[in-house]
């Protein structure tokens, strides 16, 4: 598929859509894609209590907080979605969800099942996509194959991706990454065709009613 965006009509209100994958699905690699294809989608930046990293700029990497600020703003109710991950929180700050999409933007969080389970209970009109390997075992050998980790931290992954995959059946689309071009078409298919739902653009609707 060869996705034209030269005449493209941007909708009124933008979509929150939810992208959930398992280490070495090529999520990632998906997301940047469409990122580059597909004009008004933008990647969330979250709100984080770990510590910088050099080269992370503040507010394009993350939002770097400290534990009482990020704690402040749990309990005020300011995340979408928010969670701690080996002692560090990390969380999708909801204003600047909602000032995303009320410009036209459309919203893309890269998050967990446990994550996305939050997000459909504060956002129900999200749309959540799970990037799935082609089984366990290729996605093994994908881990194995990067040569990058230890067997236990290996093994550790295989078992949070068992976990994670586990609740696939609660998304609203699934995108097997097993031909990488292929999984690209079918991903930015989805992202298309919700943007181009009519209850996203009232004012072009508009213009042809009488």
């Amino acid at each position: 598929m060869s996705l034209s965006t030269e005449h493209w009509t941007q909708p009124d209100r933008g979509a929150l859509f939810v992208v959930t994958g398992a280490s070495g699905t090529g999520k990632t690699t998906l997301v940047r894609a469409a990122l580059k294809t597909i004009p008004g989608l933008c990647f969330s930046v979250s709100a984080t209590t770990r510590p910088a990293r050099t080269g992370e700029v503040d507010g394009e990497d993350y939002h770097f907080v400290d534990m009482a600020d990020f704690n402040q703003r749990v309990a005020a109710g300011d995340f979408l979605e928010w969670a701690e991950v080996y002692g560090n929180r990390y969380g999708t700050l909801s204003a600047q969800v909602e000032q995303g999409l009320a410009a036209g933007q459309s919203i893309l969080l890269d998050i967990d099942t446990q994550g996305a389970a939050q997000v459909r209970r504060a956002a129900p009109d999200a749309v959540t996509i799970f990037i799935l390997p082609p089984s366990i075992d290729i996605l093994a050998e994908r881990l194995r194959a990067r040569g990058t980790d230890s067997t236990e931290v290996i093994d550790r992954r295989i078992s949070e991706a068992e976990h994670q995959l586990s609740e696939c059946g609660s998304f609203d689309y699934l995108v097997v990454n097993d031909h990488l071009p292929s999984a690209h078409d079918q991903f930015q298919a989805v992202l298309v065709a919700e943007l181009l739902r009519a209850e996203r653009s009232p004012s072009l609707v508009a213009g042809f009613i009488k």
